[in-house]
This record gives structure tokens, C-alpha cells and sequence, in this order.
């Protein structure tokens, strides 16, 4: 079955299964709960797709269990994703649409373009391995690296960080990309952490420039390494 063909059949099954793919990625664990919150849906509601899902063997659950993809609805999750990412590059690196809007715009034509463009738009985009928000393409080099990386919350005071990606989940948050806009928070930025607490961070991108907040909501889904070994304060 192609991603096209799937959606003809159940529109909705491609938002289900690319969040099962992240949630399970991120996570491990995949439950109701958690993916009804991630969706904004009931938990009827996903109890109901999950069930579509199963009868299209694409999704298997145990009685009060989790969620699990089969390798068919893993294959089909890991699809849409790349198409999704790919139209974000085309939006953001060939359009110049606004980096904190091409998720929304990507995921409304995910489902729309053959498999033949897709082809097309790697080789065109000479095969990028990461979304433009820094999230690895499933079966990328930098895959487990990326998604295992610590988030900005866990930094240390006096560190100096480089992000690496912003996660699926924290772009779904309201107003977080355009934060990320604003204070230029992109894959590579490098952030010298001044303060922390129970609400979030105080950063700066160097010593010279003045610090701001990162609320912890926020700082919870970026991702970072380490670099102050690596660099001095004035870089």
C-alpha cells in the first residue's frame, strides 16, 4: 500500500502513524494517553483509529498495552516522515517560506505528492539526512545520536551548548517556533547558559550579547551537545 493510496482510505492514518513512529522513537512507549494528547484528540477518538489501524495491519495492541507499528505501518510512518521533511527543505531552503511556519505547510501536502516527486526532491536537495528543526530522517547516520542526545533543560551553568535539533513534539507547541525565531534558536546555534532554575534557563549566544529566558516548557525540547571544551566564551 502507498502513502497515497492509504490516505484515500483513511485520511487521518497518516498523522496516527508518523506520531506513533516519534513518540515510540523518543520514547519507547506508546499509549493512549500519550498519543491523544499528542494528536489533540479524545482518547476514544485514538482508541477508535487504532483499531482502524490493527484491521489494516498496520498497528498491533495489547489489552491495556501499547502501541506498536508493524513493519508495514513502520514502513508507511517512515515514508510520510521523509516527505514531510523534504517539503519543509523545499519550503524553507528553495522557497524561502518562514522556517517557523514549514512544519504546518508540510504537513497539509505530506500526503499529496507521488512517489516520484518525493524521489525527485531528494536527489534535487542532494539527500538531506535531518529536517530543517534538526530531526533526523528515519534510518539516518546521525539517528540515535540525535534522538538520544540530552535536552537543553539538563544543562550545566557555565556550559557552552550547541543545539541540534528542536523535537517533533516541541514544534507542536504553541509559540515555541515562533520563540525559536525570534531569538534566532536554529540546529548549530551555540548558547552560553548563565542561570537555571525550576522555570527554565538564562542564556546568552555569547558573552557580549544579553541574555534571555528560556521557559522550561520550551527548553525541554531542545536538543544539544556539549561543546565548552571545544570553544571559549567569545566564540
Amino acid at each position: 500500500m502507498t502513502v497515497n493510496e492509504l490516505h484515500h482510505k483513511f485520511p487521518a492514518a497518516a498523522d496516527y502513524l508518523t506520531q506513533i513512529f516519534l513518540i515510540e522513537r523518543d520514547y519507547r512507549e506508546v499509549s493512549n494517553l500519550r498519543l491523544s494528547e499528542r494528536l489533540g484528540v479524545s482518547k476514544p477518538a485514538v482508541s477508535q483509529s487504532v483499531r482502524r489501524l490493527i484491521k489494516l495491519g498496520l498497528a498491533s495492541q495489547e489489552s491495556y498495552g501499547g502501541i506498536q507499528l508493524t513493519e508495514e505501518g513502520h514502513r508507511i510512518a517512515a515514508q510520510v516522515l521523509e516527505r514531510h521533511y523534504l517539503l519543509e527543505h523545499v519550503l524553507v531552503d528553495m522557497l524561502g517560506y518562514p522556517w517557523e511556519k514549514s512544519d504546518r505547510e508540510a504537513k497539509q501536502l505530506q500526503v499529496i505528492i507521488s512517489d516520484e516527486l518525493k524521489a525527485h526532491l531528494d536527489l534535487k536537495l542532494g539527500h538531506p539526512r535531518t529536517c530543517p528543526h534538526g530531526n533526523p530522517f528515519p534510518g539516518a547516520d546521525q539517528e540515535n545520536e540525535l534522538i538520544n542526545a540530552p535536552r537543553l533543560i539538563q544543562a550545566l551553568i557555565g556550559s557552552r551548548v550547541e543545539l541540534l535539533r528542536i523535537t517533533e513534539e516541541g514544534e507542536e507547541i504553541e509559540g515555541l517556533l515562533d520563540f525559536c525565531f525570534r531569538h534566532q534558536l536554529t540546529p548549530g546555534t551555540r548558547l552560553l547558559v548563565h542561570a537555571r532554575s525550576s522555570a527554565g534557563l538564562e542564556v546568552s549566544i555569547n558573552r557580549e550579547t544579553s541574555t534571555f529566558f528560556i521557559a522550561l516548557e520550551y527548553a525541554s525540547h531542545f536538543c544539544y551537545r556539549d561543546i565548552s571544551a571545544r570553544t571559549s566564551l567569545k566564540d
